[in-house]
């Protein structure tokens, strides 16, 4: 059985989805800056002025334990990130975030693995180098501070973006240092790529790829199958509506096939995540 947190989460998730769709979805489709990839930011950022939302919810299948049967059980991880944006300056782009990760039922054990966030916020800037296209590749840089109940964590990316046509190549070259409360230091690794075509203004697809890859510092949590690189690849779908967006990914693990599914693995199989853009 779900714990209440989780249901309402969900049902919260589920209430901002149709909201932004009754009020995005006759708008025009030039309003708001939508990210066609999930895991992927691109080189624009907003305009001057102007304010976007984002949810971001990740659903991944995970093997916890049962406190009844005292088995080994499916349990559907989630975690929740709302983000607002506003563009400083026409190049410059602040974004402040909550994140919520949800606990389990009674009847879970304790030990769920975490996945990549905890509960807790984030700053963050992202700035634009130059116009697009007036260089041969679009060029951002971004930088985040978070904040949680588990730790400190600083996050860069050089975000790399080419147009041909209606496709766009883009690539985030991400790293964190991820300073935890009990003690524990770590790098991660944790870049992105992927190509999307615009079919129509409304309509885009795409394809996408990810690495999580962690490196603890000796003496702390002991290395193990979780901090191994962890790959995963898979399609892209965005639907733009003007003011509102929905962009969603499917991703399946293409490193580490021949691990099973073990309790307190927080990388499973399969990864799916969706994110709602509306533009104010």
């Amino acid at each position: 059985m779900r714990s209440t947190s989780e249901i309402l989460g969900r049902v919260l998730s589920g209430g901002l989805l149709a909201a932004c769709v009754s009020f995005g979805f006759n708008q025009s489709v030039a309003r708001a800056n939508p990210r066609p990839l999930p895991f992927t930011y691109q080189s624009e950022t907003l305009p001057k002025g102007a304010v976007e939302m984002e949810q971001f919810v990740d659903l991944v299948p995970v093997r916890v334990g049962d406190n009844n049967s005292g088995k080994a059980t499916w349990y559907l991880a989630s975690q929740y990130q709302t983000e607002f944006e506003v563009g400083l300056t026409d190049r410059l782009e602040l974004s402040l975030y909550v994140t919520y990760v949800p606990q389990p039922s009674p009847g879970v054990t304790n030990s769920v693995p975490a996945l990549t966030e905890g509960n807790g916020v984030k700053q963050r800037l992202r700035y634009r180098l130059a116009d697009p296209d007036a260089w041969p590749v679009d060029v951002a840089l971004y930088g985040e501070v978070t904040e949680n109940d588990r730790e400190i964590e600083l996050e860069a990316k050089i975000i790399l973006q080419r147009r041909v046509g209606r496709v766009r190549f883009i690539t985030n070259l991400w790293a964190e240092r991820e300073f935890y409360f009990t003690g524990d230091r770590e790098w991660v690794l944790n870049p992105t790529a992927g190509v999307t075509a615009e079919l129509t203004p409304r309509y885009h697809l795409g394809l996408e790829g990810w690495m999580r890859a962690e490196d603890r510092s000796a003496g702390t949590t002991p290395h193990g199958w979780v901090v191994k690189p962890h790959v995963f690849v898979g399609p892209a779908f965005m639907m733009n509506f003007g003011r509102m967006w929905w962009s969603n990914g499917v991703y399946l693990q293409v490193t580490n096939l021949d691990h099973p599914q073990q309790l307190d693995d927080p990388y499973g199989h399969l990864w799916v995540r969706t994110v709602v853009g509306l533009s104010f």
